[in-house]
């Protein structure tokens, strides 16, 4: 190996930290073994259902598509205005509308009707990728997605809760997008599927249960002596307020 190529001291200190968290959320929230959850396009689709959208919007509105038409032919082959309709219960269904009839319509055109997408079986992890992005409405997170979950390739989704928390952690800068954390976060960790798998949803859950976007549950968090936010905002503040009592003790005596 070339000396550039070794690892930086710096870089050895958040591989570090991101292995150290991966273990004590794998503690409190379980090690699972991988298993796809959903066919590979119900996946692909569902995930562009789901932006600004809550969950049980996106299972509804991607339920009734599929009551409405039936099957990935008929959904391709309908109008804009027809799957909108279907899809009214999420946010922005007039821009996800096209998308998901363009999206069908190159799937047939350049696949063959592989609605299944097991081309992407055949593929190199860059090479999938690279094609699913080429697809109309589909960005890195939703790529990385359906890689992930449906074909058990090494790459690591970075959707809003495990943005917050690995800022949080001090893992990525504050700056840094949910675009770019999808470079910098998979070479913290070893670069295997079940490890991305399992980091992603612990991080979602401790996203949604600990680590909320408004008023984190600091107290109840197993990663206290890891987080950068801990250990500069939240006890920060808990000083001054202790500071503020003896002052006013002082006073008052």
């Amino acid at each position: 190996m070339k000396p550039e190529h070794f690892p930086t001291f710096r870089a050895l200190i958040f591989q570090e930290k991101a292995r150290a968290v991966y273990a004590r959320l794998g503690e409190a929230y379980g090690i699972r073994k991988w298993k796809p959850r959903r066919p590979p396009l119900r996946e692909l689709i569902s995930t562009i259902l789901s932006h600004r959208t809550t969950s049980a919007n996106e299972v509804a509105a991607m339920d009734h598509l599929w009551q409405t038409y039936g099957s990935w032919e008929a959904i391709r082959d309908a109008s804009v205005e027809g799957i909108e309709k279907a899809i009214q219960g999420v946010n922005w269904a007039d821009r996800k509308a096209p998308y998901i009839k363009r999206m069908l319509q190159v799937i047939s055109q350049e696949r063959g009707n592989d609605f299944h997408l097991e081309v992407l079986n055949n593929l190199s992890t860059e090479e999938a990728m690279d094609w699913l992005r080429s697809l109309p409405g589909v960005g890195v997170k939703t790529a990385s997605l359906v890689l992930l979950f449906n074909f058990h390739k090494p790459v690591l989704p970075v959707d809003t809760h495990v943005h917050r928390v690995s800022q949080r952690l001090g893992l990525i800068g504050s700056k840094v997008t949910p675009e770019k954390a999808h470079e910098l976060l998979p070479p913290l960790l070893p670069r295997d599927a079940d490890v991305y798998w399992n980091f992603h949803l612990n991080m979602i859950r401790h996203g949604r249960e600990i680590c909320v976007w408004e008023q984190p549950r600091c107290e109840h968090c197993v990663l206290k002596d890891l987080c950068d936010y801990y250990n500069t905002v939240v006890r920060s503040e808990h000083s001054m307020e202790t500071h503020k009592k003896f002052s006013a003790t002082d006073v008052s005596a």
